[in-house]
């Protein structure tokens, strides 16, 4: 039997090629993720240890933020003594922050959070460690920097140079005294580093005589363990300390994890790009086990059991699916190692490592591949089986029984209308249990669905079908009636467009209506023309305000500096604000008093805080603030809540005295005239041409907030496109399987007058037919599962309405007639150049 499989895998060997691919394709998505992510898992714990080797004791401090009393961190007293320990061979303080140089352009270089500057720490012999300088030597006075070689060749820097170096602060010039190469991870990360001397990092980042971190090296023959134990009792309460082997292990762990959340989006996709792959795999064996109905029928006549059948149809599979599965895995390193270069185009940079080629992902290809084939062609090949030796003889085919139709439609139906019930009553309960009910409801819903395309196909194709008649005459008649000839055929061929396009229309219908409302909820609440922010996503440094405040054609300026305070004997958030401005730039509607008593030194306060505090205008109210001083603030107005508004807002002058260290985010700008590039430029200029401010004018805010769903999105376009594909090979794979079993009859009809040019309209038009079909149903389902997903957190997202995305809507379904005319060319082809003669011969 297994020499008979392989003679028939030999003798089909064309007509399992898109099987082959769709397997191969589904198994590179999984063995590549894999390979990938242990390549990339490999070589960052590789570098994590490396910065370890020669650190005993790495000490780190997490001051709090609520204390104005606690130190900023690790103080130089403290260091010293760290340093006097018995069998510390060094004890070197650390500082940073971020920092970031413009390129010739006055760009940014790097992205913001991968900017970083930090203090150079010569040992007694003038190096650091952590940095190998290739030109020049570090920065040890006030004025001079030192820049990593990839920012200073992006940067054209040579060593003597003025480079201008923006912190959170005002920009400043410094003279370029060295370059060299590190294993930091902002600049792995495609950032830049810029080294200071000490005494200016900790006056850019923290505090003068203070440290966030302490590396500390052993003297021959010291015991980490021991060390880290002396060291300990030495710390302020703020700080902890770790062996260097201990804080390796952890980063590892802290990556292998990272990694194990990256593959895990990949290998989701793949599951989905291999479930799509079932039913090519199902139909193409269904088709094959129909043609060799005689053969099966012989090969039962000399004694041939059922099982044995079975098995040969499933030693097929097995040899199908073993070819792609080492093919897919070979193509899985190939992705792997475009993934590797793709990350290097982005700027992403990743430390130099060999590819790791483990066990886990050749067992992962061989595994799925054979599972995955065996499984699709299980149900086929048990069909094959069954089929009477004397009706195969005769020619007979073996069609469903009306009573396998009618049970498999009930339990469709049955799924589906749960599904749907579920999906429903997931969407009315909300919050995190009910997209959990959305989801299991989508899973029954799609599986009934599918079990019910074939049922569904004869009504919804039957009310196109007078439409292919009056336009294409007798190839569109044909074309339709081939299309529900065989309904099991259409439906599982369906199915494959339907599952991609269930998945993409719903994530469409989501992100767009998401997009919407972050956009209206935005851009409605944001009167001002500009919105300024650190590209590093830190704090702006007062002087911004004041710099803005100053600048010609401004016409209001207010920040939205975060603060808050115990308030009426409870912790509340607050925005501190410039009264008079702030509703200039921002919509803050009141309802009860008036804005203007921001200026008195009232608080204005949001109606649902209003309301379950029981305060109203006129209510006193004690405060607490961060520096423990005690007072009363009196409320003057109450504001309509918004998500974009803090719960109460204040005057920023009477929480000044409080906090010395203000935290600005953001700070609104109202010019004369509205946004414009001459406004801009004049802002720009006010603030000493800073590379590191971001000014954004209405359709920045917009893409701030709204880009990273359209990124998300085009990356789940991206990962789904591959179960696209296959679903491509499977309508390819279907229809020219379908022109070989038609032979006679399309000999027949090329005898009767129906020339070349009708047979392929009425194979492409087939094509589209089964396309569209397939594609209306996952738009449909698509949009429905948008709908409840949305309807889960509605309540979270004020504005929410739903907004069905019509253009891509239209776009989907023109890509599935377009994928219907190109899965046809070659089978129309070869429809079309059939020997009339030759075929109605055909058996």
């Amino acid at each position: 039997m297994f020499r008979t499989a392989l003679r028939n895998v030999l003798a089909h060997k064309a007509r399992l090629l898109m099987t082959v691919l769709a397997v191969m394709l589904g198994v590179a998505f999984v063995s590549g993720t894999l390979v990938f992510t242990d390549t990339l898992n490999r070589a960052f714990t590789k570098q994590a240890a490396k910065s370890y080797d020669d650190v005993a004791v790495a000490v780190t401090s997490h001051p709090s933020q609520d204390s104005a009393k606690q130190e900023p961190g690790v103080s130089r007293a403290t260091l010293d003594k760290i340093a006097a320990v018995p069998g510390v061979a060094t004890a070197v303080g650390r500082v940073e922050g971020f920092a970031g140089v413009p390129d010739p352009d006055g760009r940014l270089i790097g992205v913001g959070w991968s900017n970083k500057g930090a203090n150079f720490a010569p040992g007694k012999d003038g190096r650091d460690s952590r940095y190998d300088f290739v030109k020049g030597s570090g920065p040890v006075a006030a004025g001079q920097i030192a820049l990593d070689r990839e920012t200073a060749d992006k940067g054209r820097y040579q060593v003597g140079d003025t480079v201008r170096v923006a912190t959170n602060g005002p920009v400043a010039e410094y003279r370029l005294q060295g370059v060299f190469t590190t294993d930091d991870g902002a600049v792995s990360a495609g950032g830049s580093l810029v080294l200071f001397d000490t005494q200016t990092a900790q006056r850019l980042f923290l505090k003068p005589g203070y440290f966030q971190d302490v590396t500390v090296t052993a003297a021959s023959g010291a015991d980490d363990t021991k060390l880290l134990a002396a060291i300990e009792p030495l710390l302020p309460e703020h700080a902890e300390a770790q062996t260097g082997r201990a804080l390796s292990e952890e980063q590892a762990k802290e990556i292998e994890e990272g990694m194990s959340a990256f593959s895990q989006v990949f290998l989701g996709a793949a599951a989905i790009a291999l479930f799509v792959g079932i039913f090519l795999i199902a139909n193409t064996f269904t088709m094959l086990v129909a043609q060799r109905t005689k053969e099966v029928a012989l090969m039962r006549a000399v004694g041939a059991s059922r099982k044995q059948v079975t098995r040969s149809v499933l030693a097929e599979a097995a040899i199908v699916g073993l070819v792609a599965s080492v093919a897919g895995y070979l193509l899985g390193i190939a992705l792997a190692v475009g993934l590797r270069s793709g990350m290097a185009s982005f700027g992403l940079k990743m430390p130099d490592g060999p590819l790791v080629l483990g066990v886990t992902p050749v067992l992962s290809a061989l595994g799925v591949g054979l599972v995955i084939t065996m499984l699709a062609a299980w149900l086929p090949g048990r069909r094959a089986a069954k089929i009477p030796p004397v009706a195969a003889m005769n020619s007979v085919h073996a069609a469903p029984t009306q009573k396998s139709l009618v049970v498999r439609n009930s339990i469709g139906g049955a799924l589906a209308l749960t599904g749907a019930a579920v999906i429903v009553y997931g969407a009315v309960e909300a919050g995190d249990t009910g997209r959990m009910l959305v989801a299991g409801g989508a899973f029954l819903a799609l599986i009934g669905i599918i079990m019910l395309i074939p049922l569904l196909s004869r009504p919804l194709i039957a009310a196109v079908r007078p439409l292919l008649v009056g336009a294409f005459g007798i190839s569109g008649k044909l074309a339709g009636q081939n299309a529900v000839r065989n309904p099991r055929r259409t439906g599982a061929t369906a199915s494959a467009l339907a599952i991609g396009l269930t998945l993409v229309t719903g994530l469409s219908v989501l992100g767009v209506t998401v997009g919407r409302s972050l956009d209206q909820a935005t851009t409605d609440q944001i009167k001002a023309d500009y919105m300024v922010q650190m590209a590093s996503g830190g704090p702006l440094d007062p002087s911004v305000l004041t710099a803005l405040e100053k600048t010609a054609g401004v016409t209001a300026v207010s920040p939205q500096q975060a603060s808050g305070f115990e308030l009426g004997g409870k912790y509340t958030s607050a925005s501190a604000v410039t009264p008079g401005a702030i509703e200039k730039v921002l919509k803050v509607e009141p309802t009860a008093g008036s804005l203007d008593s921001l200026a008195r030194g009232q608080i204005a306060v949001a109606d649902d805080t209003a309301k379950s505090r029981g305060w109203k205008v006129g209510s006193t109210v004690p405060v607490t603030y961060d520096d423990e001083k005690k007072g009363t603030l009196t409320v003057g107005a109450v504001y309509k809540a918004s998500e974009f508004l803090s719960p109460v807002l204040i005057d920023r002058k009477v929480v000044a005295p409080h906090e010395p260290e203000p935290y600005i985010p953001a700070i609104f700008v109202s010019v004369d005239g509205g946004a414009s590039a001459a406004q801009e430029k004049a802002l720009i200029e006010a603030l000493g041409k800073n590379p590191a401010i971001n000014f954004m004018d209405e359709k920045d805010i917009r893409d701030s907030f709204g880009g990273p769903i359209n990124m998300l999105l085009n990356i789940m376009y991206g990962l789904l496109a591959m179960a696209l594909i296959i679903a491509v090979l499977g309508v390819v794979n279907t229809l020219a399987m379908s022109v070989f079993e038609r032979q006679q009859e399309i000999g027949m009809l090329r005898a009767i007058g129906l020339d070349r040019r009708r047979v392929k309209r009425m194979v492409r038009l087939e094509a589209v037919v089964i396309s569209l079909y397939g594609a209306v149903v996952g738009i449909v389902l698509g949009a429905f599962l948008g709908w409840a997903i949305g309807e889960t957190f509605k309540s979270s997202l004020p504005g929410y309405t739903l907004v069905l995305p019509w253009d891509r809507i239209g776009v989907f379904l023109l890509l599935a007639g377009l994928v219907g005319v190109l899965a046809a060319m070659w089978p129309a082809r070869s429809a079309a150049k059939l020997n009339m003669l030759n075929a109605i011969k055909a058996e």
